[in-house]
């Protein structure tokens, strides 16, 4: 079972991936203002954070920044959740520190798959800028 912080302001969005997340054994937390989600990942030490991109306050890409810059969280895997994925998103999110993002409406199946390839891969080797994963996990069928 692993430790998972979701940090999304929508309620509904939230209990989603909560409820996924549970499904699958994983234990998670979740974070409705972005302003604790700092101190909420420094007590619950996840193996793994999702972030949503657009959030009031502290945005997903300030909030990687500062996971990214502390000690204790710098290697803990990130998957950013954006309803807002446009050309040159990618390398924004990833350049943030996101090793993975899921485009909103979610894909359950893909959601699922980004998570468990996140966790399977482990913590994240600081010292490289290259991304864990080359590509998004989209909502698209397939």
């Amino acid at each position: 079972m692993a430790k998972i912080l979701v940090v999304e302001d929508n309620a509904l969005n939230i209990k989603l991936f909560c409820d996924l997340l549970m499904a699958h054994g994983h234990d998670a937390q979740p974070v409705t203002d972005s302003r604790d989600a700092l101190s909420a990942a420094r007590s619950f030490a996840p193996d793994l954070i999702i972030t949503d991109i657009q959030l009031p306050h502290l945005s997903g890409i300030e909030l990687m920044q500062l996971v990214r810059s502390d000690d204790q969280l710098a290697d803990v895997p990130i998957m950013a959740v954006t309803a807002y994925a446009a050309q040159g998103d990618d390398e924004r999110i990833r350049a943030a520190g996101a090793q993975s993002y899921v485009s909103k409406p979610i894909s359950v199946a893909r959601f699922v798959e980004a998570v468990e390839q996140l966790l399977e891969a482990g913590r994240v080797d600081t010292g490289q800028n290259e991304p864990a994963f080359p590509g998004p996990a989209d909502s698209k069928p397939s």
